[in-house]
C-alpha cells in the first residue's frame, strides 16, 4: 500500500468511499450521498486530505476540514479516516492517519481533533494507537435515522502543538 497527498480528480474515489460509510452507518451522522463534486470543495489549499492506494486503487483516505471560524482555533483541524469495505482492518486507515498527521503538521495545524461514534471500537483503537487521547463523550450528541447517538472527542496534539507557559497567573 501507498500513502499520497489527495488531488481533485481523486473525488469519485473518495466520494464512492465515504458513501459507503454513510450506507453503512458506523463513522457518519451524513445520510445523503456525496457527489464527487461535493468532495471537490475539501480542496481549499489548506487541509490536507490523504489517500490510500493498493496498486493503483484508492481503497481509503483520510481529510481534515476547517474546526471552528474564529481566528484562535485556526491551527486546530478536524479529522475523518474512510476505508474501502473489503480493506478494513487491513491497516489502510492507519497508513492514512499516520500520513494525516504529518500533512497536517506540515500545514500548520497544532492540533487534530474529531467525534467517534461510541460504539465504533475499531475506529478509537486506531486514534488511541496513534497517540490520541478520548477527551469525553458528548451524549445524544445527534440522531441518526431517529436513534439519539452518543460519540467520544478525541483529539491530538501535534509536535508543532504551542508549550504551555512556565508562569501561571
Amino acid at each position: 500500500m501507498d500513502v499520497r497527498l489527495a488531488t481533485p480528480a481523486d473525488a469519485s474515489a473518495i466520494a464512492t468511499i465515504y458513501n459507503q460509510g454513510i450506507e453503512d452507518r458506523v463513522g457518519t451522522f451524513e445520510t445523503r450521498p456525496r457527489t464527487p463534486e461535493d468532495i471537490t470543495r475539501w480542496f481549499d489549499g489548506r487541509h490536507p486530505v490523504v489517500v490510500v492506494l493498493n496498486d493503483e486503487e484508492i481503497i481509503a483516505f483520510a481529510s481534515t476540514s476547517s474546526y471552528r471560524d474564529r481566528e484562535c482555533y485556526q491551527g486546530i483541524a478536524e479529522f475523518s479516516i474512510y476505508v474501502e469495505r473489503d480493506w478494513r482492518g487491513q491497516g489502510a486507515g492507519r497508513l492514512a492517519l499516520q500520513a494525516l498527521l504529518r500533512e497536517a503538521e506540515q500545514a500548520g495545524f497544532w492540533k487534530v481533533l474529531s467525534r467517534i461514534f461510541v460504539e465504533n471500537a475499531a475506529s478509537r483503537h486506531l486514534v488511541r494507537s496513534a497517540g490520541f487521547r478520548e477527551v469525553g463523550v458528548y451524549e445524544h450528541h445527534g440522531q441518526l435515522d431517529g436513534i439519539w447517538r452518543d460519540v467520544v472527542i478525541v483529539e491530538r496534539l501535534l509536535n508543532n502543538a504551542p508549550q504551555p507557559s512556565a508562569e501561571k497567573a
